[in-house]
């Protein structure tokens, strides 16, 4: 009989990285929780002694746990759009929490959850687990039920709408940084003109406000349309705290001393391509934001 203890210490060990699994899998780092609990109760009522790869047995556990709440997502009625934003990671503009560093790495910005959430469950599986954490086809196929071919083929079709929707950010944080700061002043000065410099002609704006009929789901499209949008929000005298939003530059918006929004931006080539704002009061509130500061 393996000892509880010394399995829970294997199991905690593989935590982070199964957790990292989930969230890139989910989208939410609530249903990951979910997903890393279930796995430590199937490991609890499994034989594992002979198990030489903990890690890895592990790791297939949660994507198959993980593929079985996707496809149930698929069964059931269409969700409002506002559930398009996925749950964000927000953490100090200096650096990223040690705790955070492993759910943040691999560009896992919000705009390629976003890319992932449009993919069929195989998909974002084969995708995830080969892509981000280079599992052999070979494994991946007993996964998704499929041959090493067919995994690879479902791999590559969801890499082509990866690389369409152009999901990830420049790689200079730094460069990201600059770009959202002039977004701000220019927001702060009621400068259109200004606002549509920092943004791509075909910049997408989505927004989450809460589900209907408490709130609405808004996505714009164009520099200008976006750029008057955030001028409408100028007035309401905010204040922006630059951060890192999964890992790339953004800003948690405060009103009264409350969170009142979290900005995720993409930039690519100088110039901002996305911005996700999760406002949904009842997401934002759980969202663990003790980590940000000025």
């Amino acid at each position: 009989m393996v000892d509880n203890n010394w399995l829970a210490e294997r199991f905690e060990a593989q935590t982070t990285h199964l957790r990292a699994v989930a969230y890139r899998m989910l989208g939410s780092m609530t249903e990951a929780e979910d997903a890393v609990q279930e796995a430590w109760l199937r490991l609890t009522r499994s034989e594992t002694s002979a198990v030489e790869n903990l890690g890895g047995w592990l790791t297939t556990v949660v994507a198959r746990i993980c593929l079985d709440m996707l496809r149930s997502r698929k069964s059931l009625p269409e969700e409002p759009l506002s559930s398009d934003v996925p749950e964000s990671i927000a953490s100090r503009k200096d650096a990223i929490q040690p705790e955070t560093e492993m759910l943040m790495a691999d560009s896992v910005g919000l705009a390629l959850l976003v890319v992932l959430e449009t993919l069929a469950p195989a998909e974002r599986l084969a995708f995830v687990l080969h892509d981000i954490f280079g599992m052999p086809f070979e494994e991946v196929a007993p996964i998704v039920e499929r041959t090493p071919g067919a995994a690879r083929q479902l791999a590559s079709r969801a890499r082509r709408r990866v690389q369409e929707r152009k999901a990830t950010p420049d790689v200079d944080v730094e460069a990201q940084r600059n770009v959202v700061a002039a977004f701000v002043v220019a927001a702060r000065d009621g400068d259109l003109n200004g606002l549509i410099a920092v943004l791509d002609p075909d910049v997408v704006l989505r927004g989450d406000t809460g589900a209907p009929p408490a709130g609405s789901p808004t996505e714009l499209r164009g520099a200008e349309h976006v750029a008057r949008g955030a001028l409408s929000f100028s007035r309401l005298g905010l204040i922006r705290l630059p951060v890192l939003v999964n890992g790339a530059a953004g800003l948690v918006c405060m009103l009264e001393g409350k969170p009142f929004s979290v900005m995720a931006f993409t930039v690519r080539s100088g110039k901002i391509v996305e911005i996700d704002i999760l406002r949904d009061p009842e997401r934002l509130s759980q969202l663990d934001l003790r980590a940000v500061d000025g």
